[in-house]
């Protein structure tokens, strides 16, 4: 409880400080520069320095401090795919591998998106299709209700208030409106894809991961096992690398990885119009209005004001990082501990942060 309510007091925090500021308009693309992969099988990565870009070196040399004062242990920053800023705090290292949390999440709205293209899954099918019949304690006509693209957006309509929204057993998993008629950032049904997946599939969650886009990509690390959450963990630059595949909206280089772009689309935009702020797992800046873990309640405005309105983001717990901004052709990735109060997803972290870049950047 004294962990909800943390997380709740710093939510109200982030609430506060935007609800005066209004969505910005997005700048046009400022540059045809072609996207710079870096080699699979290779630590190779080219980089651009901040002079050459036309960036404001006395403003960066206050970012390394700010970073460093957040708790943050690795910072990367990818322009046109090649490497601006690489700084990493303390013992931890290129190689050290960290945890993405929920940043994870969009990781799997991606393999979801692949094992349909491969005709092994429909995300418009009953989730019960993959996870058989009892699921969920829920009568079979609700139960019925709730496919996999419920679990993509979070509108499954099971209770998130439950005292273990992690809990994925069915006696855990409980009505609380029908499907598609409330959001709520419940962590149950999301985690249950990971089955969704291994079912359609034929292969472990991990197998399915490493052959799909950890190996195609040039990625490390694996999914771990914690409680009832399988958990991303890699190194830094294999976030950048996952930061650059979605900026390139799902092909890596000429190899394509995930082909469906009518997937993809519907990934970076709104889900449904409950929170415009969210597509499929992964969340989106420069829409009206937000809803945020465990409120349910409409915040109006942007989810980081300070940020370009088109960027779209992969947040987890502490603030794991992986922000995309196609108008810039930018990727900023960020591990750590929390930078101040532990939150889900979404802190006071991303504006502050992106309040900063603004002024290096100049968008």
């Amino acid at each position: 409880m004294a962990m909800k309510n943390s997380v709740l007091y710093c939510l109200l925090s982030l609430v506060l400080g935007l609800m005066s500021c209004q969505p910005g308009e997005t700048p046009p693309n400022p540059t045809g520069t072609t996207l710079y992969f870096p080699p699979v099988s290779s630590t190779e990565w080219r980089t651009s320095t901040p002079a050459s870009l036309g960036w404001n070196e006395t403003q960066l040399a206050d970012l390394n401090p700010f970073l460093q004062s957040k708790n943050t242990k690795a910072f990367i920053i990818l322009k046109n795919g090649k490497i601006v800023v690489e700084k990493y705090f303390g013992t931890f290292t290129a190689d050290s591998l960290w945890y993405w949390a929920s940043a994870g999440k969009t990781m799997t709205a991606m393999l979801v998106g692949i094992a349909q293209q491969e005709g092994l899954l429909n995300i418009n099918s009953r989730s019960s299709t993959y996870l058989g019949r009892g699921w969920t304690s829920l009568p079979v006509l609700k139960e019925d209700l709730i496919t996999v693209r419920h679990q993509l957006t979070m509108t499954t309509g099971l209770d998130d208030g439950v005292p273990d929204d992690d809990c994925t057993i069915p006696s855990c998993l409980i009505y609380k409106s029908d499907a598609g008629t409330r959001w709520a950032y419940h962590n149950a049904p999301y985690t249950l894809l990971d089955k969704v997946v291994e079912t359609a599939t034929g292969r472990t969650y991990n197998a399915y991961y490493q052959q799909k886009i950890r190996n195609a990509i040039g990625m490390n690390g694996g999914w771990l096992p914690n409680g009832f959450n399988n958990v991303l963990y890699s190194n830094a630059r294999s976030m950048a690398r996952f930061g650059l595949l979605l900026l390139n909206k799902g092909k890596w280089d000429q190899t394509p990885v995930l082909t469906d772009s009518n997937y993809f689309n519907a990934q970076v935009n709104s889900s449904q119009a409950i929170n415009p702020s969210y597509g499929y797992l992964t969340w989106l800046n420069g829409k009206s209005n937000f809803m945020a873990p465990i409120f349910q309640t409409v915040f109006p405005g942007m989810i980081v004001p300070n940020a370009p309105a088109d960027m779209y983001c992969a947040l987890g717990k502490n603030d794991q990082k992986v922000y995309v901004v196609p108008s810039q052709k930018l990727v900023v990735i960020r591990m750590g501990e929390a930078s101040g109060t532990p939150a889900l997803a979404l802190s006071g972290f991303d504006n502050e942060l992106w309040g900063r870049l603004k002024t290096i950047i100049g968008y």
